[in-house]
């Protein structure tokens, strides 16, 4: 696959300078939503479809994204904390990272992907993918009904095979999963974007334990997490009170992604958003630059299948 994208991004507005919250005034939700998802996990979806939004705009953008600016005119711009602001930076390198991840994953032979709480991820839609690739997408119903309701307005066409499954990744997600078609003895590229640091420690485990029990040889994993010292920052604390204000605090880190990995038979490796900024000529995001931070972390993973887990 090339980095070119599928479909050409449309003519997008730059987002205002002076964006207000989200509130009474906000557009009403597209036909076939049942509500606009402003509360909750589902909130930052929008938040990270703005950083996209804006990305999409520029003409040295890192990827194009033609569907954010929907997503986001349909719920109204939603104001963020200074920090939010702070780590655009790092959304936009975040998303470079995984769609290069899922490039090399299709290179490497992989035809089927999981995107775990897509959100209102649109890879499906803007990625370059091979003939016969298949891409599962698994989130919480209203989300999905959202996210559904928005791209048939913008009458988008997924570029692979994509199947939607609505499903609480606390419940029974395999089964739904594969219910729906998926494959466990094919490779796979699994992605966990934005979500391991607002579940409790043991779900986090479960998590990947259920992952690792569909993963056939070939198989790879992407992820992005925090360690402690991220969540200790100054810079989070109005962050932290906003989301709790939302129910989507954040309960859990992990000091060695490495490490972590390996007990769940992966072998991993992390990518500084140092190295990423250098690669694409963009200023290290604040909240993520060593000489600003220290210690604090927002890792950024991706790792190859080391066992055959036993079936």
């Amino acid at each position: 696959m090339t980095s070119t994208p599928l479909t050409p991004a449309p003519p997008t507005a730059t987002p205002s300078a002076h964006p207000t919250a989200a509130d009474a005034s906000a557009p009403p939700a597209p036909p076939g939503a049942s509500s606009r998802p402003t509360s909750g996990v589902s909130r930052t979806a929008v938040i990270i479809a703005q950083a996209r939004a804006t990305e999409d705009a520029r003409t040295d953008r890192l990827f194009a994204d033609p569907y954010a600016q929907a997503f986001v005119d349909a719920v109204g711009w939603i104001q963020v904390a200074e920090a939010g602001r702070l780590n655009q930076g790092h959304f936009v390198l975040r998303t470079r990272f995984f769609d290069d991840y899922f490039r090399e994953a299709a290179r490497s032979g992989c035809r089927q992907a999981v995107v775990l709480a897509a959100g209102l991820d649109t890879r499906a839609y803007r990625l370059d993918w091979p003939d016969g690739f298949r891409l599962f997408e698994i989130d919480l119903p209203g989300l999905s009904a959202f996210k559904e309701a928005v791209l048939g307005v913008q009458r988008a066409e997924p570029s692979c095979e994509r199947t939607a499954v609505r499903a609480d990744l606390r419940d029974d997600w395999p089964a739904e999963l594969l219910a729906a078609g998926f494959d466990p003895e094919q490779p796979t590229a699994w992605l966990i974007e934005g979500l391991l640091m607002y579940l409790e420690p043991a779900d986090t485990d479960l998590l990947l334990k259920r992952l690792g029990d569909l993963c056939a040889p070939g198989s790879r994993l992407a992820l992005e997490h925090i360690n402690q010292a991220y969540t200790d920052l100054p810079q989070l604390r109005a962050v932290h009170e906003r989301l709790r204000k939302v129910g989507a605090s954040w309960h859990s880190t992990v000091e060695d992604p490495r490490a972590w990995l390996a007990a769940h038979g992966w072998s991993a490796r992390i990518t500084p958003q140092t190295e990423l900024a250098a690669r694409h000529d963009r200023p290290v995001p604040e909240l993520t630059d060593p000489d600003r931070v220290g210690d604090a972390r927002m890792w950024l993973v991706d790792a190859v299948r080391d066992v055959t887990p036993a079936r």
